[in-house]
């Protein structure tokens, strides 16, 4: 079985600059919503793409889907896609949060739970089982951490140390991935 997702990372959140948000709903301009599903069904036209879209439930992916839907598209919210559980920290300035707690988690990153939510191996685990049951493209707005574990998975067939971790993809990128 084969599979390639398309996955743009959601627009900028309101409200985010500065603060852990994992799990946190916060509110977006529907401008850039508008934007980001005029791009995705841009590039539906232009490589053929299916026109079905995938988002979490959270505000900042599923207002794109939304739009998509409005224009004919199907639209499926699937909780998989959601991002990492950030426990007490979701939503918390991040100078705000101890230096100790971050300490823990950088010292275990793949299992030690931030703010006693979910650990990256959690997060990559539910990924890894949205993308193994799809055969064929499917088009996706994800979160940048979800993003993230599951292109680390793909690529290196382990989660990264916290010095690994690569930088968030901007908001509105696209990537593209292939079992």
């Amino acid at each position: 079985m084969t599979g390639i997702l398309w996955v743009w990372r959601h627009p900028r959140a309101q409200q985010a600059s500065g603060r852990c948000i994992g799990r946190t709903d916060l509110g977006l301009d529907r401008r850039r919503a508008k934007r980001l599903a005029h791009r995705i069904r841009k590039a539906a036209r232009r490589h053929g793409l299916p026109h079905e879209i995938w988002t979490s439930p959270l505000q900042r992916g599923h207002a794109v889907g939304h739009w998509l839907r409005y224009w004919g598209w199907a639209h499926h919210v699937d909780p998989r896609l959601i991002e990492l559980d950030f426990g007490r920290w979701d939503g918390q300035r991040w100078q705000h949060i101890p230096v100790s707690e971050v300490s823990a988690w950088e010292a275990d990153f793949a299992q030690h739970a931030p703010g006693g939510g979910e650990s990256l191996q959690q997060l990559a685990e539910r990924a890894a089982a949205f993308f193994s049951q799809q055969d064929g493209v499917r088009l996706v707005v994800g979160h940048a951490g979800w993003m993230q574990a599951l292109a680390w998975q793909l690529q290196h067939q382990r989660l990264p140390t916290a010095t690994e971790w690569p930088p968030a993809p901007r908001h509105g990128e696209l990537m593209r991935l292939k079992k």
